[in-house]
């Protein structure tokens, strides 16, 4: 049986996308080859100084969404953020980082590094960390990279990846799956070829659920679940 194929939309600057990846993680240590995870970025914070401005205006500004932030990271005891999280450190656009990310992407599909050592995955998580626990601006290129020597992988090829236009194709493609599923929200799970979506802060045994379901059911069959 040909694995359960999953979109996985997120946005690195989102704390909800943040919160979630301790369930993606398990996801994949129970379900193993019977899932297919595909990260995608959607992204939410690809102008987020304007939209935090905008958005939170009446709401305190940077100050209320970091107050927001630190409510919403009070519910789980997995994750820590910095105390002064946008507020001292305002990251001007996510697409920064999800362009760098997918050219990390590429050292893995190019076999320029091991897919097996999992390093896109590794890197999405540096770079959630970085910001929210160590307040880096990872919307610049020179923290990227720094990142990425922690990582130990090679900055040369990474930059090629941008230089010859292949990342930017990647990220182009996100943008269209975004459009094609009408993704506005990270994190956002899509399953079924479309048919079924998670989105936002879905506990573990919900998204699970979904999973089982589609295991022990065929597509074309009739769930009354």
């Amino acid at each position: 049986m040909s694995p359960i194929r999953i979109f996985y939309f997120s946005d690195v600057l989102c704390v909800w996308a943040y919160i979630a990846q301790i369930r993606i993680d398990e996801l994949q240590t129970t379900f193993q080859d019977k899932i297919a995870i595909a990260p995608h970025f959607v992204s939410v914070f690809g102008n987020a100084r304007e939209k935090l401005e905008t958005r939170w205006r009446d709401q305190g500004g940077f100050k209320g969404y970091s107050n927001h932030v630190h409510e919403v990271v009070k519910k789980f005891d997995h994750i820590s953020v910095h105390p002064d999280i946008w507020t001292d450190v305002i990251p001007p656009s996510s697409t920064s980082c999800h362009l760098f990310l997918h050219a990390i992407q590429l050292l893995e599909i190019k076999g320029i590094v091991q897919k097996s050592d999992h390093v896109f995955e590794k890197a999405i998580w540096a770079f959630r960390e970085a910001f929210f626990t160590k307040l880096a601006n990872v919307s610049d290129r020179k923290v990227q990279f720094a990142i990425a020597e922690e990582l130990g992988l090679p900055i040369a090829a990474i930059q090629e990846q941008i230089d010859n236009g292949e990342a930017y194709a990647l990220l182009s493609k996100d943008f269209e799956l975004v459009k094609e599923h009408s993704v506005t929200v990270s994190p956002t799970l899509i399953f079924n070829e479309g048919r079924q979506r998670l989105n936002g802060n879905v506990g573990y045994r919900v998204i699970e659920a979904n999973i089982r379901e589609l295991l022990h059911n065929s597509p074309d069959e009739q769930s009354w679940c």
